[in-house]
Formats: structure tokens, sequence, C-alpha cells
């Protein structure tokens, strides 16, 4: 009786916090077209960080091996 409405506020956010989990998973897609669909998105995403640290290497990385020689 000491707990007083703590185990309601407890459901409460138990059912908020698996409410927004399931969000992710109701996509309507099939397991294979999620591969796919993530499997290109990590292709972009790859290539995006590849041009941007291969163009700041050459800027920042060839002053610095310059100065080294």
């Amino acid at each position: 009786m000491t707990r007083g409405n703590q185990r309601e506020r407890d459901r409460e956010r138990a059912q908020a916090r698996t409410g927004k989990g399931a969000k992710g998973k109701d996509d309507g897609l099939t397991p294979e077209q999620r591969r796919e669909r993530d499997a290109k998105a990590l292709q972009e995403k790859t290539a995006k960080k590849a041009a941007q640290s291969g163009s700041g290497a050459d800027a920042s990385g060839g002053g610095k091996s310059n100065t080294k020689k």
C-alpha cells in the first residue's frame, strides 16, 4: 500500500516505451525488402563519409605530411 499509484505510472511508462519500439518494425516491408533498403542506406552513408574524409584528408593531411618531410 505504500507504493500508491507508482505501479500504474510504471505500466503507463512501459506501454509508452513499447509503443515507440514497435513503430520501426511496422513498415509493411518483407525482410528481403528491408535488407535491400538498409544496404542501400548503408552504401550511401559510407559513400558520403568517404567523400567527406577524402576531401578533408587532402586539405589537412597533405599539409601535415609535407611539413614532416
